[in-house]
């Protein structure tokens, strides 16, 4: 069995709950959907997030969207690099997998100008 990490990040309007809970749907369905992530081979995941975005933890809606109780998680702040992206919540999930599996990475909306 081999550990693998899968990166994702989108963009999101505004710093707002309803704009975090938005976007962390719309990333983590596209991530599992194309990666076909189960909840019980989830290791880890981290959230970061600009400083622009602190109205809520991006985690809490993993939890509470796909049913990641039982998922180690934490939320960070992204380093705040002069002239880079704004609004933008990033994602880590490290899964347990098997050697041959080729994570796909998702960016998404602003995002996608990060992986060109």
């Amino acid at each position: 069995m081999a550990v693998k990490g899968i990166r994702g990040a989108i963009t999101i309007e505004s710093n707002t709950k309803e704009a975090i809970e938005s976007g962390v749907i719309e990333l983590l369905s596209q991530l599992c959907e194309k990666n076909n992530i189960k909840a019980e081979n989830i290791s880890h995941a981290i959230f970061t997030t600009t400083k622009d975005i602190d109205a809520d933890f991006p985690a809490k809606y993993a939890r509470l969207n796909f049913g990641w109780s039982e998922v180690a998680m934490m939320c960070f702040n992204e380093l705040d690099v002069p002239d880079s992206l704004k609004m933008c919540i990033r994602v880590l999930v490290v899964i347990n997998c098997s050697q041959d599996f080729e994570p796909q990475f998702i960016y998404l909306k602003g995002a996608s100008n990060l992986r060109k």
